[in-house]
Parts: C-alpha cells; structure tokens; sequence
C-alpha cells in the first residue's frame, strides 16, 4: 500500500536521502535513482518536488544558508555581547570548516562538489554582509568605528575570511596561518578606524591560535 504524505514531509525526506548521498558519494557520483531508491518512490514524486538534481542542490544550500543566516542574526542581535565580539563571531561562524553542520560541511568540501560549495560561499557573502554592516552602524554611534563604509568594508572582511581561511582554497601551516591572523586583524581594526588591538582577543580566541604578537 503506498504511503501518502504531505508536501513538505516528503521534500525533506528527498531532501535528507539526496543530503546523505551526496555526503557518501559526492554529488556527481549521486544519480537520481539513488534518491529515489533512498526514498522508495516513484520519479513522477521526485520531479514534482524538484526539477533536477541540480534543483535539490540548490534547495540544500538554501535550507543551510537559513540555519546559518539565523544563527547570524541571533548573534548580532545580542546586545550583551559587546559590538566587537559580535562582528568576530559571526565572521568566524562563516569558516565553512568551523560550522556546526559537519556533515554538509564535509561534503561539500570534495572536488565532486565543487559547485555547490562555491554557491554557498555566494550565498554567505550576499546574506552575511548586511547582517555585519548593522553591527558596524551600531559600533559607530558608540564611538568605536569611524568608517563611512560599513557594508563594504564587511563585504572585504567576509570575501577574506570565506576565502583564505578555508582550508580549500589557501593550505597554510600553523605559522602561516597564525601570520594571516594578525593580519586580518590588523586591516579589519583600520577598515573600520576602530582602535588598535581592539579585535585581538576576540579573534583569537575565535581562532584558537595565534598570540597577536607584533601588533601595533
């Protein structure tokens, strides 16, 4: 007897098999007969949910980009948590190896699933930024920043720290990466006219490494 279920059941329940698959053989090496044998059913079900196999990417990239958007906001939005602590916790959250979804995060890190990683770095830096650049704004009524810039600045600071901090694109070892650190630091705290050594703690117990030695 076949089992009915309501719309949105059964497009997660496509989506959690293709999200599982995708994790044990990569997305190229993942057919849509392998999700439809994972959710036992007809193709007719698949394509009315999902056009292609590409359409189910997109959709698992969007269903992370909105757990990782919330967490954002939340963290921005705590006010007992002072302006600079917030900007570095949401930009160190972007790490895509730091985030708390491991098991996308993992799958998307293999060369078969080079497509859908560059297209969640696409949605953090269009998503993030803005959430950033409120924090900014708040920073500069305190008397903390000076820029007249905070979006774009926290579209810089975002593209860097997505970037060369994912051990994808840029392979570093512990000196490199500590050196990068710093500099981060260093422009980030000048982008914004923010004091000197004022991000410092707070990156570096984001990071868990470096000691901000030569930090002027």
């Amino acid at each position: 007897m076949r089992i009915s279920k309501e719309p949105e059941e059964r497009r997660n329940e496509i989506l959690d098999a293709a999200d599982e698959l995708f994790g044990r053989k990569g997305f190229d090496g993942t057919s849509t007969n392998d999700i439809l044998a994972k959710v036992g059913i007809a193709r007719g079900t698949l394509y009315y949910h999902f056009k292609s196999k590409e359409d189910i990417m997109d959709a698992l990239i969007e269903r992370y980009n909105i757990r990782l958007l919330h967490v954002a906001r939340e963290t921005a939005s705590d006010k007992s948590i002072p302006v600079n602590e917030r900007i570095t916790r949401v930009v160190m959250g972007l790490n895509i190896n730091g985030a708390s979804d491991q098991e996308i995060m993992e799958h998307i890190h293999k060369p078969q699933n080079a497509l859908m990683h560059q297209k969640i770095q696409k949605a953090i830096l269009a998503g993030v930024t803005p959430i950033l650049a409120d924090i900014i704004r708040e920073g500069i009524e305190q008397g903390l920043f000076t820029t007249p810039f905070p979006y774009e600045c926290m579209e810089m600071a975002v593209a860097y720290a997505n970037t060369v901090f994912d051990e994808d694109m840029a392979a570093m070892s512990g000196e490199e990466r500590a050196t990068r650190i710093q500099a981060f630091v260093f422009h980030v705290e000048r982008m914004l006219g923010a004091e000197s050594g004022s991000f410092v703690p707070f990156v570096m117990r984001m990071f868990g490494g470096g000691n901000g030695e030569g930090h002027e």
